[in-house]
């Protein structure tokens, strides 16, 4: 088995998902095995889509394919399709990915149609996530890098049915406390230092935490994650999802 390639086991997980199966109209997908695994080595390696290696085919053709895929939100379902979530409690956080030059040159929209903008760190994008109490991942999202976490943190949580949400002070407002009270989850997020009455939580649950941490630190290790360089924000928001895919499979 090459470098960045699935097992049979976990092929076997994702297989039954893709389109263009036999049973399906049309084409068959004799090839998606061949074609996820390309979109993989892009995305571990984080090497151009010119550089894709020729066993995998043309380039471009995977990359067309790629981004029809994208459009179609088959990334996404096949990333839904996989998860068996341990909702006993949720963990929610954020991480800022810097921007490659080439993912500016998109001129069609404006940047913030395409979840890039100026923080701290630079031009970024920031990836919004929520994982299970496993550390399995339950829910991505992105947004524009000077976007607070707050903004994005009610439509990861809607709808969830869990016994807790855990986050850091970053999540320390009124209106998310509410939020999260009114759908019946416990809060274990610790008080911020200019807060006038301090809120107790749970500390021992607050130390299960270091799951989301552990979690961005395990999708970094795609360099294509890690560095944004898709200049539209759909298809890199699908490199994490079949980032994400690939990791509840193992």
């Amino acid at each position: 088995m090459r470098r960045y390639e699935l097992r049979e086991d976990q092929w076997l997980k994702i297989a039954p998902l893709l389109p263009g199966k036999a049973t399906d109209p049309g084409r068959s997908g004799e090839d998606n095995r061949q074609f996820v695994q390309a979109v993989l080595w892009i995305a571990r390696s984080g090497a151009p889509w010119r550089d894709l290696p020729e066993r995998y085919g043309k380039w471009n053709t995977v990359f067309q394919r790629f981004n029809r895929w994208s459009k179609k939100g088959i990334w996404q379902q096949v990333f839904g399709a996989l998860q068996e979530p341990d909702l006993d409690w949720i963990l929610l956080d954020s991480t800022i990915i810097r921007a490659h030059q080439h993912a500016a040159g998109k001129k069609k929209y404006r940047q913030t149609d395409e979840a890039l903008g100026r923080s701290r760190g630079g031009y970024s994008s920031k990836i919004h996530v929520t994982v299970d109490a496993l550390g399995n991942p339950r829910r991505v999202m992105l947004s524009a890098g000077q976007v607070h976490d707050l903004q994005m943190a009610a439509c990861l949580l809607e709808g969830e049915c869990t016994g807790a949400v855990v986050a850091d002070k970053a999540y320390d407002s009124d209106v998310l406390i509410a939020f999260i009270e009114q759908a019946g989850a416990q809060v274990v997020i610790p008080p911020k230092a200019n807060r006038l009455e301090k809120r107790a939580y749970d500390e021992n649950l607050y130390a299960d935490r270091n799951k989301v941490e552990r979690f961005f630190n395990r999708l970094k290790h795609y360099r294509r994650l890690a560095t944004r360089y898709e200049k539209t924000a759909r298809n890199f928001l699908s490199f994490w999802q079949l980032a994400c895919a690939v990791m509840l499979t193992l």
